[in-house]
């Protein structure tokens, strides 16, 4: 596919640089000082100038394109970009906003904006964010199959009945497949000895009915954390709040600015506002929050404090942290410094975006670990090395490390066994390492 990127910051880099080896990428930004070191660091071409005029789109090829995604750090040129596409060519449109208002009125007007489909970057980082706290079971979820088939990825953390049990004695759940341990940048494919150790990640796929039940085992078997802490009145921070509150939490929030700790007090229900300087080393003393169990330090446009924030809570006894981190870079180093969940709004969105275009690819596809890992969805035809033989023989013609986690047929779910013999028509949902993926999809 031809798929042209407005926008060369750390999003659109970072999708391109995923995409350029499968696909015929050109980049589009109004630096030429950046174009121009992109143009030699990856394989895409590059087009200097403002990629809402109907020149630059033309000069990058917008009538040849299947794909543009409009992912500039400004909502309103990514949709004029997407709009203005549209008008020239038959093309989707993919736009990346941080405004929650330009999601709201895109899910409730059809073809408003003329954007197919837009990546909301605050949104995704609440997500991540109430995901990091623990307070959800699962890490990562997504459905294949029309709802037939579910992926979630479990963190399992020291506390967990999961550890060092054999992943034949965790298989307690019918149709349910342990398709992969992410242990400390790899991928495992276990089998039923695995030891399940703290701080791995595990990837079930199986029916839903399975997969609830198995994160609901989870959940019933850790302590409780009830007394959450948001710091920062950023809009990250009030929606992670209001999020919470859906869940039926009534978390903590602290606000710098008193105008704005008013008015999110007034949006906010079940959650206590308070007007604080969050960077003052001593506020959780001062306000007698020396209690929280988790501390998400959601503080604008400033990952410094955001980790001094989570790391202070820590020391004062808080058991989880979660830190919104501005620069991709700083993930690794804010976990090796002790936060539990570094969560990076820009590298988020990319992930999300990457997905969409694969999913154009194949039926549905699903990123783990920062790209570590690949979860897809695809409809075997007849010439794939999959059908009409049994899984434990064919799947000797894959990469090593693919796993067959499910199969759906005729609308029913298919446990996958070693004999079970793939026919064509049938959905697999196949994991493999991101680095075998294309590999993988060209022999099935």
């Amino acid at each position: 596919m031809r798929v042209i990127i407005a926008g060369a910051g750390q999003v659109g880099t970072r999708v391109a640089a995923e995409l350029d080896a499968d696909h015929d990428v050109v980049l589009i930004d109004t630096d030429a000082e950046r174009i121009d070191r992109l143009s030699y660091d990856l394989d895409v071409l590059t087009v200097t100038g403002d990629s809402s005029a109907i020149d630059t789109l033309r000069e990058a090829g917008i009538e040849d394109a299947d794909i543009l995604i409009a992912s500039t750090d400004s909502d309103e040129i990514n949709i004029l970009t997407c709009a203005t596409a549209k008008a020239l060519a038959d093309v989707t449109t993919v736009a990346r906003v941080k405004d929650v208002k330009y999601i709201d009125t895109w899910d409730q007007a059809e073809n408003v904006f003329d954007v197919d489909f837009m990546v909301g970057t605050n949104l995704l980082t609440v997500a991540a964010a109430a995901g990091g706290t623990g307070l959800s079971a699962a890490r990562n979820f997504d459905v294949f199959a029309g709802g037939m088939v579910q992926m979630a990825e479990f963190e399992v953390g020291a506390d967990s009945p999961l550890v060092d049990q054999s992943v034949r004695e965790a298989d307690q759940f019918d149709g349910l497949t342990f398709a992969a341990i992410l242990r400390g940048g790899t991928t495992i494919v276990p089998t039923g000895e695995t030891r399940i150790q703290a701080g791995d990640d595990v990837v079930v796929v199986g029916p839903p009915q399975s997969v609830h039940a198995f994160g609901a085992e989870l959940a019933s078997r850790e302590p409780d954390a009830k007394n959450v802490l948001v710091i920062g009145g950023s809009d990250v921070g009030y929606h992670t709040a209001r999020l919470l509150e859906e869940r039926g939490l009534r978390p903590h929030l602290v606000a710098a600015n008193a105008d704005r700790a008013r008015e999110l007090a007034e949006r906010l229900s079940t959650t206590t506002v308070r007007n604080r300087d969050p960077t003052d080393r001593d506020f959780l003393e001062s306000e007698r929050m020396t209690d929280v169990d988790v501390v998400v330090a959601a503080l604008d446009h400033d990952s410094e404090e955001n980790l001094l924030a989570a790391l202070r809570a820590q020391r004062r006894g808080a058991d989880r942290s979660v830190a919104i981190v501005d620069h991709g870079e700083y993930v690794d180093l804010f976990e090796a410094a002790g936060v539990d969940v570094a969560v990076n709004p820009r590298r988020a969105t990319a992930t999300e975006i990457i997905e969409f275009v694969r999913d154009q690819d194949t039926q549905n596809v699903a990123l783990l670990e920062d790209n570590q890992a690949q979860v897809i969805e695809i409809r075997i035809d007849r010439d794939s090395v999959l059908t009409g033989r049994p899984i434990r023989e064919s799947v000797g013609d894959l990469p090593e490390g693919v796993v067959v986690g499910a199969i759906t047929r005729n609308g029913s779910f298919l446990v996958p066994r070693g004999d079970t013999v793939i026919e064509t028509g049938d959905h697999a949902v196949i994991l493999a390492d991101s680095d075998v993926v294309e590999e993988t999809i060209a022999r099935l």
